[in-house]
C-alpha cells in the first residue's frame, strides 16, 4: 500500500486546546453587566451602545480594578466574536512606548477602511476600537503624535487608553476623552467573585481566608485570583489532583506578606536603641527569607500609621525616610542596603 493512500491522512488533526487557562483570563467577564462595583461607569457606557456614538475614552484607576476587562467587554458587546478580530486592536503601551509604535501599528490600523457590517445580532457601528493599555508608560513625545491621530482619523476610530496614573497622560490627549475613573474594590464585591470562582474550582476557602486574599491584594481583584489559583496548584501538586482547602496562612506566604512578628522586632531594634550590629542582623533575616523591600516599605507605612507608640512628629519622618526609599529603589538601587539605610535613619530619628 502506497503511503499516500494511508486513511490516516484524510482525517484532519484536531488543534488541541490547552486545558490550564489562568483564571484571570478565564473568569475575565463577557460582557458589561458582569463587571463589578462599576456602576456609574457601566451605566454610562451601556447607554452608548444603544446609540453606538462611543467617544474616545480614557480609563484610570489601581491595577486589578476592571478597565482591560471594561472595554473588551463592550467590544464583544459591540461586534461579537467574528468582528471583534478585525475592528479592535490592543496593544501594551508599556512594551512599544516609543513614537515608532503611533506612526507603524496604531497609525496604519487607525486609517484602514472599516468592513461591512455581519447580520443584525450586534449593533456593530462603522468605526474601529485601538485599545492602549498602561498608556501612562508611553512617551510624551509618543504621546503627542498619538493626539493627532486621534484627530486625523476620529470618523472611522476610536482609542481607547487605559492607565493607573492620569496624571502622566499630557493635557491635550486626556482632554480629547472621555474620563472614566475606575475606584477600588470594596470587599464586599470582592469576596463575592472570589467565593464564585472557587466554588467553580472546587476549592474550600473559608471566610477568613477570602478576608485575607482581599486584604493582602488591596483591591486588586486581578491579584487576589491569581494568589488563589497559585495556592491551589500548591495544595493539589502537594495532595494530589483532588478538591483542596487554602488557609490564610498559604495566602500569606504565596502573596509574599512579611510575618507581623518580624515588622514588630524591626521597630523595636530600631526604638529601643540596640546597636547597629542587631539591626543589620534582622535586615539580613529579612533578605535571607527573599522579602521585597517593596513589601517591606508598604507594610511599615500600614504599622506606622495605625501605631500610637511614636508622636506624630516622628511619624511624619518616618513616613518620609520611607518614601525617599521607595524613590530610590524606583531607579534601581539595591534593596539590602536601602533596608539598611532605612533602618539607620529609623534608629536615628526614635532615638531623638
Amino acid at each position: 500500500m502506497s503511503f499516500f493512500d494511508t486513511k490516516a491522512r484524510t482525517k484532519p488533526t484536531k488543534y488541541s486546546q490547552p486545558t490550564q487557562v489562568p483564571w484571570v483570563e478565564k473568569y475575565r467577564p463577557k460582557n458589561l453587566s458582569e463587571i463589578s462595583a462599576q456602576e456609574h461607569t457601566i451605566n454610562v457606557l451601556k447607554r452608548t451602545l444603544n446609540s453606538s456614538n462611543l467617544p474616545h475614552m480614557l480609563f484610570y484607576g489601581p491595577p486589578g480594578t476592571g478597565k482591560t476587562s471594561t472595554i473588551l467587554a463592550l467590544a464583544k458587546e459591540l461586534y461579537g466574536p467574528e468582528q471583534m478580530k478585525s475592528r479592535v486592536l490592543e496593544l501594551n503601551a508599556s512594551d512599544e512606548r516609543g513614537i515608532s509604535i503611533v506612526r507603524e501599528k496604531v497609525k496604519d490600523f487607525a486609517k484602514m477602511a472599516v468592513s461591512n457590517k455581519l447580520g443584525n445580532e450586534y449593533p456593530c457601528p462603522p468605526f474601529k476600537i485601538i485599545i492602549l493599555d498602561e498608556a501612562d508608560s508611553m512617551t510624551q513625545d509618543a504621546q503627542s503624535a498619538l493626539r493627532r491621530t486621534m484627530e486625523t482619523y476620529s470618523k472611522i476610530t476610536r482609542f481607547c487608553l487605559i492607565c493607573n496614573y492620569v496624571t502622566r497622560i499630557i493635557e491635550p490627549l486626556a482632554s480629547r476623552c472621555s474620563k472614566f475613573r475606575f475606584k477600588p474594590l470594596d470587599s464586599e464585591n470582592s469576596l463575592s467573585r472570589l467565593s464564585y470562582i472557587a466554588n467553580e474550582e472546587h476549592v474550600g476557602v473559608g471566610k477568613d481566608t477570602l478576608e485575607t486574599l482581599v486584604r493582602v491584594s488591596e483591591g486588586d481583584l486581578r491579584k487576589s485570583i491569581t494568589y488563589l489559583q497559585s495556592a491551589t496548584k500548591l495544595q493539589k501538586a502537594m495532595k494530589g489532583d483532588m478538591e483542596v482547602d487554602i488557609t490564610s496562612a498559604e495566602i500569606i506566604d504565596i502573596a509574599g506578606v512579611i510575618p507581623e512578628s518580624v515588622l514588630r522586632r524591626l521597630l523595636e531594634v530600631c526604638s529601643k536603641g540596640k546597636g547597629i550590629v542587631e539591626a543589620q542582623t534582622m535586615v539580613e533575616e529579612v533578605v535571607m527569607e527573599s522579602y521585597s523591600c517593596g513589601q517591606l516599605i508598604s507594610q511599615l507605612h500600614d504599622k506606622i500609621i495605625q501605631s500610637s507608640d511614636y508622636t506624630e512628629f516622628k511619624k511624619c519622618r518616618m513616613i518620609q525616610e520611607l518614601a525617599e526609599t521607595d524613590k530610590r529603589l524606583t531607579d534601581g538601587a539595591d534593596e539590602h542596603l536601602q533596608a539598611l539605610d532605612l533602618i539607620s535613619q529609623f534608629r536615628t530619628i526614635l532615638a531623638n
